[in-house]
């Protein structure tokens, strides 16, 4: 089976730069930045305290990736590392140092994050989008670069389409990216918020989730018009009895409902019609 370009790493999707022989250096972790363009927006706490007991045991078994900028380092790659490492005291990294295009960097933490699983499928979809804006890429050569298909793709990137709160329902886990996909395709946003609501209620799979947005959009039997006649019948009748009266069928046969709102209607109905026997 051919293995996929996402599990052969980094080097694999950016062959242009080659890391055999890529000098590993010791920097103080006080002039390492953040990158402002990671993925991945949310850390977790408790994962982050026990990848700092893993560092304090074993220490940083593989370095971070860095771009250098004067005389200081961004991080291109090794982001949970970075805060783990600081949140257990290290005063040094180690880091490799690359010399990345500003689009190279976001590809570089995007794959890294795939890789490991660590993006929700909201974070993902967003720096799909940002490759697809700042990458020059169209939707078929990201997902060649990416090892994915293109319908792969075009299903993350709709998420971005779902309204702010459903979204963060899909970040915190209480949605999956399936369940979003099939909100992605129901309108307008209230329903999209009816179903979402229910989805997590009734604990719904993405098959029920879709059996309901189907049902929501079957067209309401049309119903047929009152004849003329019927309609001038229908008002004879709320007159003499001060209650709404409908007929439905034809004149071989139908029924008539008289509808009432109140007691005083009821009241009403009932002396008009005590009157006629």
């Amino acid at each position: 089976m051919k293995k996929s370009v996402l599990g052969r790493g980094l080097d694999a999707l950016l062959p242009e730069v080659d890391n055999t022989g890529a000098r590993v250096l010791e920097v103080n972790i006080e002039d390492i930045d953040n990158n402002p363009g990671q993925p991945r927006k949310s850390f977790e706490k408790q994962k982050l305290e026990e990848l700092a007991e893993s560092i304090l045991s074993v220490g940083i078994l593989q370095p971070l990736l860095v771009n250098q900028k004067g005389d200081r380092y961004q991080i291109i790659a090794g982001e949970r590392r970075f805060r783990a490492a600081r949140m257990a005291g290290l005063g040094k990294v180690p880091v490799i140092i690359k010399d990345y295009t500003k689009k190279e960097q976001l590809e570089a933490a995007l794959i890294e994050n795939i890789q490991r699983q660590d993006l929700n499928p909201i974070e993902e979809a967003q720096a799909l989008k940002d490759l697809l804006d700042g990458g020059g890429y169209t939707q078929e050569t990201l997902a060649k670069r990416l090892g994915r298909s293109r319908p792969a793709v075009a299903n993350l990137l709709r998420l971005l389409s779902l309204p702010e709160d459903i979204m963060e329902l899909i970040r915190q886990g209480k949605l999956s990216e399936g369940h979003g996909r099939v909100l992605a395709g129901v309108s307008p946003a209230l329903r999209q918020r009816t179903l979402a609501e229910r989805a997590m209620i009734d604990v719904w799979s993405v098959r029920q989730l879709e059996k309901a947005a189907r049902e929501g959009v079957k067209k309401a039997p049309v119903q047929p018009k009152t004849s003329p006649e019927f309609k001038e019948f229908e008002d004879n009748i709320h007159r003499a009895l001060g209650a709404k009266a409908s007929i439905s069928g034809n004149l071989n046969r139908g029924k008539i409902v008289i509808s009432y709102k109140n007691r005083e209607e009821l009241e009403a109905v009932f002396d008009a019609i005590s009157r006629l026997l």
